[in-house]
């Protein structure tokens, strides 16, 4: 079993900056993939961002691309998303992701709010 416990949302005005964080505990291997999605009032949710523990160059969805780092502790077992030039299109409810095989995305956070106001 993995939990995963989100941290960091909140409101902030356009323009402005927040990091998430994300909490992992259990057996995570080195296999294993790490994930932000959001979900939007009335929107489906949606893929954010995407980190492997092995390494590699994280992936980005083309709305965030440039302005979202994810990055990883692997000390920590926590997954960071750093969040700058954020816009009222950001508004979402903000779920971290545990892939352990690096393919399915199997376990999901509770969700953090992040709210930008314009």
């Amino acid at each position: 079993q993995v939990q995963l416990v989100e941290s960091g949302g909140g409101l902030v005005q356009a323009g402005g900056s927040l990091r998430l964080s994300c909490a992992a505990s259990g057996r995570i291997g080195s296999n294993s993939a790490m994930g932000w999605f959001r979900q939007a009032p009335g929107k489906a949710r949606e893929f954010v961002a995407q980190i492997r523990w092995s390494g590699g160059n994280p992936l980005y969805a083309a709305s965030v691309k440039g302005r979202f780092t994810i990055s990883g502790d692997n000390a920590k077992n926590t997954v960071y998303l750093q969040m700058n030039s954020l816009n009222p299109e950001d508004t979402a409810i903000y779920y971290c992701a545990c892939a352990l095989t690096g393919a399915l995305y199997e376990y999901w956070g509770q969700g953090t709010q992040v709210t930008v106001s314009s």
